[in-house]
C-alpha cells in the first residue's frame, strides 16, 4: 500500500507540475523562474493529494498547500530577487475545483431546460459549495504567509 502511495504522489506531482508551467508561461514568467513555478506547482498539489489520502477534506488540503505555496514563494522571491506572485500564482491554479464547478454549472443548465428536479439542486449546491470553498481556501491560504511574513508591527 505504501509503495502505491508514493506513485500516486509521484504521478500527482509531475501531473500538476505541467498545467503550472503551462499557466506560467501564459502569464510571462521570466524563464528563469519557470522550473521554480513548476515544482512548486507539483509540490503543492502533492501536499493537498497527500492531506486527501490521509482522511482530510479536499477544501482543508487546498487550505494547507496554499499556504504551504505561499510560504514557499516569499522565501524563494527572497533569493531571486521576483515578486512572490511570479511563482505562486502560476502554482496554485493547478488546485482549482474545475470539476466540481463544471458539476455545478452542467446541474444549472440542467435546471433551466428539465426545471425543478431535487436531486438536480442537490447537485448543483453540493458542487457549488464545494467549488466555492476550495476557490476561498486557496485564496486565503494563498494570503496568509504575506500577512504573516510582511507584518511590521507586533500582533499583540
Amino acid at each position: 500500500m505504501g509503495l502505491m502511495l508514493l506513485w500516486g504522489l509521484l504521478q500527482d506531482i509531475l501531473l500538476a507540475a505541467v498545467p503550472a508551467l503551462g499557466f506560467a508561461m501564459v502569464f510571462n514568467v521570466p524563464v528563469k523562474a519557470l522550473p521554480y513555478c513548476a515544482l512548486l506547482g507539483g509540490v503543492g498539489h502533492g501536499v493537498r493529494f497527500l492531506c486527501v489520502q490521509m482522511g482530510m477534506p479536499i477544501e482543508w488540503g487546498s487550505f494547507l498547500a496554499a499556504i504551504l505555496i505561499g510560504v514557499i514563494g516569499i522565501r524563494w522571491s527572497r533569493w531571486l530577487l521576483a515578486h512572490p506572485k511570479v511563482f505562486t500564482v502560476a502554482a496554485v491554479i493547478p488546485m482549482f475545483p474545475g470539476i466540481s464547478a463544471y458539476t455545478a454549472m452542467i446541474s444549472l443548465v440542467a435546471l433551466s431546460h428539465q426545471g425543478y428536479s431535487e436531486a438536480l439542486m442537490r447537485v448543483l449546491i453540493t458542487h457549488f459549495l464545494k467549488a466555492s470553498f476550495i476557490v476561498g481556501a486557496l485564496s486565503i491560504g494563498l494570503s496568509l504567509p504575506g500577512i504573516w511574513l510582511y507584518r511590521k508591527r507586533p500582533g499583540v
